[in-house]
């Protein structure tokens, strides 16, 4: 069984690359700026934010079980200093990405009548957060192709599903200060990359959860 992790350098992608592997998956990563050295992982450099690349990535890739849909970019600014360049990286890597990398894998999926989407989305895109206007709509976005394509894909056999993330102990919240952090959460901590992973190994496993959202949130929401 062959996986495709985007962003697998850091962070969750990490995470979910070495469960993974530790669990018997033959596993692809992508990686763009940050260096990706994951044993028994294979590293693809492609910047998801040219199509062309997407495009070349799964000519390398082949055939795959599994497309998580995992990189994302962050973006914490008042809506009247978001600029259009904001506008453009941001929804390049949290919308389109996520769409082109959906639908040339569901192309080779369809044909096998077979495979499985998981969509890691965020907290944000369920509830929206404050000064994060543009990545809750690209996460809020991520859910709602989670949705649809779940219904399209159905009867090829296909699931497509998303787990929401709350505030995980990564280097995208590693600006906050980590205590006020704890207070938010009703458990008391943050989450771990490796909690998300086994959410997203799990619904890429199930054979019959489809169109599901799954928060991994701690109680937060």
């Amino acid at each position: 069984m062959k996986v495709l992790i985007t962003g697998g350098a850091t962070g969750i992608g990490k995470a979910c690359a070495e469960l993974f592997r530790d669990s018997g998956w033959q596993v692809a990563v992508t990686y763009n700026t940050a260096a990706c050295n994951i044993e028994g992982v294979n590293a693809v450099k492609c910047d998801l934010k040219n199509l062309a690349e997407i495009e070349a990535l799964f000519e390398k890739t082949g055939s795959i079980d599994v497309l998580v849909n995992n990189a994302g970019v962050s973006l914490i600014k008042m809506i009247n200093d978001v600029s259009e360049k904001d506008y453009e990286s941001v929804t390049a890597v949290n919308e389109r990405a996520v769409y082109f990398c959906s639908k040339l894998a569901a192309l080779d999926m369809i044909k096998r009548q077979s495979g499985a989407i998981v969509n890691v989305s965020s907290i944000w895109g369920e509830c929206g957060a404050s000064c994060e206007t543009l990545y809750s709509m690209t996460k809020a976005g991520a859910i709602g192709l989670t949705k649809a394509l779940a219904k399209e894909l159905a009867p090829s056999g296909i699931t497509v599903n998303c787990v929401t993330p709350g505030i995980i102990d990564t280097r995208m919240n590693a600006c906050f200060d980590r205590k006020e952090l704890e207070e938010e959460v009703p458990l008391g901590r943050l989450g771990t990359p490796k909690e998300v992973a086994k959410a997203v190994l799990f619904l890429a496993e199930n054979r019959y959860i489809t169109g599901q959202v799954l928060g991994v949130n701690g109680g937060l929401l």
